[in-house]
Formats: structure tokens, C-alpha cells, sequence
């Protein structure tokens, strides 16, 4: 049975966020109009997500503004996938306090590539259209451009939170990046968008688009913005970067151990963003907490099964969970232990100075031969012994002290 229109509303909004109620209310409005007309006319709404193919890898974060798209798909509407492999050239600010470095159509290319592979793991193949926005971008003339611009100021422009903060600050504020909303806005007209969902951060290019589309004679988008999602530390965005984000492809028994490492404030976000749950679950969810019915940890674990069974099935929930359990809860290891990205094989003794667990070389060796240091539980005898990358291992040394190996 096909959902009410509140019902596909309730789904829809679910984690959307704008940072300003009149936009909310505006954009509500305008997306249950669009529905009621959808299901009158019999047509499907168009509705994408540009993602800029900066890094070859995805992380949950970027999953974020993916499954909201997945959302509308399951709802019967058309979506499309598109590559920024013309607005990746420019570099978009959007989110930086700095310009972003120009990638070369090379790196572009192939990032592209690994974009479209990850994304099939949330988006359904059969009904995504994957589109590449050089198709169209690449095409424009300078008189072309020229006529995009007119349609803003300088000041528009300047408002903007990370522009304003460079400004303050005297930091160069390049004439580039200013092109990138104009881009990214001529997308929507392109496309002829009905709909275009992107992060919180991307409102003002969403907006754009909704300006030109009415200067081209549109009718202008609904903005879907969905927040940035914390990464396992709670507090800052999720970025490889920072060593706080969980990649999409990361082993199961990796993924399970890092969703159980955030804090217990972070797991309300994470079901909302991250899960499949109906609005009716996560309500449910947050009433345990409130109430006190069930435990953080049980709802933790909850979470990190229904995570572990989005990108690696059913099948791998069970042994990632007693890998869990075996390594962790049996040997009363605390979740929240420091992280060591490890990317190459390291010698333990190596591995404990590095990481600053031991004073010196000398106190690394004492301890390991005197039998205070432990991998996932086994006393380390050899000096030498290795650890390889590609899994989660515990580090110990000593009683207390505690470091997660992660690949």
C-alpha cells in the first residue's frame, strides 16, 4: 500500500535541517505540494544529488544526503546520481574556511569511477540515472556566464558564513570559487529538477539553483538539507582526515567497533541519518533513552547491526558482533579507547612508541618481555612481531591502558 502523503512527508523530513524556520516552513510547504501534484498527475518527481568526486573513498557521512535520495526512490520518484566532474575542477568552499585545492580531470576521472561503485550500495542500480554535469558545464561560453552572474551580487556572496569569516580575517577569497554556486545552481536547470537534496552547508547553492531555474523560466526546486553527521569522537565532522570517520568499506568487524566508540549523545543522530528505522522506531528508541527502559549499550549495539547489515548484509552482523564481545566486552575493554590508523605492517614495539604508550624503545621492550603487552587478548612474546593492517586488533599494555588498531 502506498503511504499517505503526511506519511511520505514524515519520511521525507526525517533529519532535514535548514537553520532557519521560514526556509523550513517555505520548503515543506512546497515538497507536499509537489507530492499531492506527483500522485494527481502520475508523475514522478525529478530529484538528484550532486556529489563532488574529491576523495576515492566514501565514509557514513557522505551516505548521509545519499539514502535521503534513496528515500525518495523507494517513494516511486526518479533520481539521479550526478558526477560533479566539471564543478570538481573548480573546487567547492562550501564547507572549508579555505579554498579548495583544483583537482586535475585525471583525479576527477578517477574518482568518479569509485563514486559510482560505492554509491550502488545504497541506491538501487536499476533505478538511478547517473549523469556527469560536464555534459553540460563544459559547453557554456563566457557570455554564458556572464549572464548567470548578473543574476547575483557580491554581497550575496560575502554573507556566506566561510567567506565572511576570510574576510575578517584577511584571507584571500579567490574569484573561482565564487563560480562554483553559479555551477552547481545551473545544475538544477539542467536537470529541471524538481527536487535537489544536499548538505546543511550547500543551502546557498541549492538556492541559487532555484534562482536561475526562474530566470530560465522554471519552476523553481524544493531544497532538501540534510546536517553533517559527527564522527566517532561526537564532536567534530567526519572526515579521514581527522581519523574519526567509518568507511563504507571497511571490514564488518571494523565498522561494528567503531559505531560502538561514539558516544552514547551521538546514537539519536546516527539512527536518523544513518538507518533504515521509521520515524515510529527512532521515537520508540528515544523514549528508552529518555525513560530509561533500555540500556545505551544495547541500543549501541542495536545500531551497529543495522549498520554493519546496510553495507555488508545480514550475514556479517553475527561474527562482527562476537569479534565484539570477544574483544572487547569479555575482556572488560572500555569502547571509547584512543584509535591508531594503522596503513602499513608495523612491529608492536614500533606501534607502542608511535602511539606514545610507552616512554621510550627501551620501556617498550621491558614490557614486552616481561608479558605485559596483549594483542585481541594474546600475550605478545616476540620483540619483532607485526601487525598487519585490513582488521581491528586491541592493543594493552599493562591493565588500563588501551589502543585500537584500526586499517
Amino acid at each position: 500500500m502506498d503511504p499517505t502523503i503526511d506519511e511520505a512527508m514524515a519520511i521525507l523530513m526525517r533529519g532535514v535541517e535548514y537553520g532557519d524556520p521560514q526556509i523550513k516552513e517555505t520548503m515543506e510547504k512546497e515538497l507536499r505540494q509537489r507530492l499531492i501534484e506527483s500522485r494527481a498527475e502520475g508523475r514522478p518527481l525529478r530529484v538528484y544529488l550532486g556529489v563532488d568526486p574529491t576523495k576515492p573513498d566514501l565514509h557514513l557521512g557522505h551516505t548521509v544526503p545519499m539514502r535521503k535520495l534513496r528515500q525518495f526512490q523507494e517513494l516511486g520518484h526518479t533520481c539521479i546520481f550526478l558526477i560533479g566532474t566539471f564543478t570538481s575542477l573548480i573546487g567547492d568552499a562550501s564547507d572549508k574556511d579555505s579554498a579548495r585545492r583544483q583537482m586535475t580531470p585525471e583525479e576527477v576521472a578517477a574518482n568518479a569511477k569509485t563514486y559510482t561503485d560505492q554509491a550502488f550500495i545504497i541506491l538501487d542500480r536499476e533505478r538511478t540515472i547517473v549523469d556527469y554535469n560536464d555534459r553540460w558545464l563544459a559547453s557554456l561560453t563566457f557570455a554564458d556566464v556572464i549572464r548567470l552572474a548578473s543574476n547575483f551580487t557580491v554581497q550575496q556572496f560575502l554573507a556566506r558564513d566561510n567567506f565572511a569569516k576570510r574576510m575578517q580575517r584577511g584571507d584571500p577569497i579567490w574569484l573561482h570559487e565564487f563560480l562554483y554556486g553559479l555551477m552547481q545552481g545551473y545544475d538544477a536547470v539542467a536537470l529541471q529538477a524538481d527536487v535537489q537534496i544536499g548538505g546543511t552547508e550547500q543551502l546557498f547553492n541549492l538556492l541559487a539553483g532555484r534562482k536561475l531555474q526562474e530566470y530560465f523560466g522554471q519552476r523553481p526546486q524544493v531544497a532538501v538539507t540534510v546536517p553533517i553527521l559527527v564522527g566517532t569522537d561526537g564532536v567534530l565532522r567526519m572526515s579521514k582526515s581527522t581519523g574519526n570517520a567509518i568507511g563504507i568499506k571497511e571490514p564488518p568487524e571494523q565498522m561494528y567497533g567503531k559505531v560502538m566508540s561514539i558516544p552514547d549523545s551521538a546514537m539519536l543522530n546516527y539512527f536518523t541519518l544513518l538507518t533504515r528505522y521509521t520515524p515510529a522506531q527512532i521515537a520508540a528508541i528515544e523514549e528508552a533513552l529518555r525513560l530509561g527502559t533500555r540500556h545505551p549499550r544495547d541500543i549501541k549495539m542495536e545500531l551497529a547491526r543495522e549498520i554493519v547489515s546496510i553495507y555488508h548484509g545480514d550475514a556479517a552482523v553475527g561474527p562482527a558482533e562476537e569479534h565484539f564481545k570477544r574483544v572487547f566486552q569479555q575482556r572488560e575493554i572500555p569502547d571509547d579507547i584512543p584509535q591508531h590508523h594503522l596503513t602499513a605492517p608495523t612491529s608492536v614495539l614500533d606501534l607502542l612508541v608511535n602511539a606514545g604508550m610507552v616512554s621510550s624503545r627501551s620501556d617498550g621492550r621491558r614490557l614486552i618481555q616481561q608479558g605485559g603487552v596483549r594483542l585481541d587478548g594474546q600475550v605478545v612474546e616476540q620483540i619483532d612481531q607485526m601487525i598487519e593492517p585490513g582488521r581491528e586488533q586491541v592493543l594493552q599494555v599493562g591493565k588500563r591502558r588501551f589502543l585500537r588498531i584500526v586499517g
